[in-house]
């Protein structure tokens, strides 16, 4: 066998090793993509009805409280930017970390300071690679979140809240995630959590044009919002890791479906191409027996004579 045949047969072998393990991937995050999204499904009601409850409280009292009122001259705000820990998965993380970019140019072009908070290996090595300040990071969870990892998360955000930002704490509190819209669509979003828009959380629950009954608050509505401050932040960040999760599932498995036809392709293209170097062998090895063939009939004719 020639040496551009052996080269051939080589990187077949080579791709086809590769088109086994991509396959693999593609159906593992294909089934892992069904249980996230039902996941999201079961989280979405309980995270609604919480915001309906804390814009209740909200539209029914008078109370300042820093779920719910803005800060005349907010200095400081809270980013958290959710990422994934694996790779492979074609532009997940790099849009999101894009998205958290251009969130911070426009927290600080309107003059205030950002505080950095990361879940996922990939936009932890993103900014540790450029020497950014990252105020907390968490990683090993991302394609898998439960609610305690939430809860997690959610435990120094609230206390930055509660926290001066002149002490170090925050005015504002953003997420950028990857929205779950549909197995082929993931697009990166960011939205603020805290304070909360009441007009937004209005629409988001249906509440809008709605007249709401008049509540009694017990012991206080500053008590009730204190109780609910926590439990909201804390649905609303997992179900942005859900929704993350699923993204990055259907963005994996769609990566891998590319690299899988990629690779068949490719298979098809090196075969030719060995098909095309066998072919040229036979042809020189038959050119070869039948040169010699005549070299011999021709000197057992001269012998002859």
């Amino acid at each position: 066998m020639g040496a551009q045949l052996r080269v051939y047969k080589r990187r077949i072998r080579s791709v086809t090793a590769t088109k086994k393990i991509t396959k693999a991937m593609e159906m593992i995050a294909a089934s892992r993509i069904v249980k996230a999204q039902r996941q999201v499904a079961a989280s979405t009601p309980y995270a609604t009805e919480l915001t309906r409850a804390v814009t209740a409280v909200a539209t029914g009292s008078t109370t300042r409280h820093p779920l719910t009122t803005e800060a005349e001259a907010p200095a400081r705000a809270a980013v958290l930017l959710i990422t994934s820990d694996r790779g492979l998965a074609g532009g997940y993380s790099s849009n999101a970390i894009k998205a958290a970019e251009r969130l911070t140019e426009r927290l600080r072009g309107e003059g205030k300071e950002v505080d950095t908070y990361i879940v996922g290996r990939k936009g932890v090595a993103y900014y540790g690679f450029r020497e950014r300040k990252v105020s907390q990071s968490w990683t090993g969870f991302t394609d898998s979140p439960t609610y305690a990892d939430a809860k997690q998360v959610a435990a120094p955000l609230i206390e930055a809240v509660q926290t001066e930002a002149a002490e170090g704490g925050a005015d504002e509190l953003h997420i950028v995630f990857t929205e779950f819209v549909s197995m082929m669509t993931q697009t990166p979003v960011d939205n603020r959590m805290l304070p909360l828009s009441l007009e937004k959380a209005q629409e988001e629950t249906g509440t809008k044009d709605q007249i709401l009954p008049l509540f009694d608050f017990e012991p206080s509505a500053e008590d009730v919002l204190d109780a609910l401050l926590p439990r909201y932040v804390e649905s609303r960040i997992y179900n942005a890791l859900l929704q993350s999760a699923a993204s990055e599932h259907a963005a994996r498995r769609r990566a891998m479906k590319s690299a899988t036809d990629n690779a068949g392709e490719l298979i098809k293209s090196l075969s030719r191409l060995a098909n095309a170097a066998r072919q040229a062998e036979i042809t020189q090895e038959i050119s070869e027996i039948v040169g010699g063939s005549s070299a011999l009939a021709d000197a057992t004719a001269g012998s002859d004579k």
